[in-house]
């Protein structure tokens, strides 16, 4: 199936050249004067090769068709991390490399997207959002508005985060699986 470049995004598999790639980041560039183009960083699913493409926004790349399911985290061993479907129970043994920084996210149970090709994992995709407990941050500062000033934060999984000022230790939080930025504290 053809898509205009400017539509591609993390995790989707691109056709070129008879070989499948996976996109690691893609991003639009509009100059002022000039032809708007897109930048795609992207992993050969064959071997691991990194490669950069550059196109135009309008031009057409093909996106390959692959099964897209939802599954459940269970566990990770030497083989890599093991998801299940939901539905079928069916166990699928996921590589580390593609798994890759979004590790710190993976916990009993959680929700992610696969997308596997032919049987084998080649993407995976977080929830966009993700419920975390602050383990360490600055004390709160008694009669500090909550204006733009934010201060760093460490989560229970590692992740350093940006949090507002009335945000202590022991909080749970939802952030953006993104760009690991604080969207608001966890309602439950």
């Amino acid at each position: 199936m053809k898509v205009i470049a400017s539509s591609l995004r993390k995790g989707n598999v691109v056709e070129m050249e008879g070989r499948l790639y996976v996109v690691l980041s893609a991003s639009n560039f509009h100059p002022g004067k000039g032809t708007p183009t897109t930048s795609v960083d992207m992993r050969r699913i064959s071997d691991g090769v990194k490669v950069s493409e550059r196109w135009r926004t309008t031009e057409m790349v093909e996106k390959a068709t692959v099964d897209e399911r939802e599954y459940g985290f269970l566990y990770e061993d030497g083989e890599g991390y093991h998801f299940m479907n939901p539905e079928t129970y069916e166990q699928i043994a996921v590589s580390p490399d593609v798994v890759g920084d979004d590790k710190v996210f993976l916990e009993d149970g959680i929700k992610v997207y696969l997308r596997t090709f032919e049987g084998v994992a080649i993407a995976m995709e977080l929830p966009q959002k993700v419920v975390v407990e602050i383990t360490e941050t600055e004390p709160v500062t008694k009669g500090q508005t909550a204006s733009s000033s934010y201060k760093p934060a460490i989560c229970s999984n590692g992740i350093r985060v940006l949090v507002p000022p009335h945000i202590g230790a022991g909080t749970r939080i939802v952030i953006n699986t993104e760009d690991y930025s604080y969207v608001e504290r966890a309602k439950d």
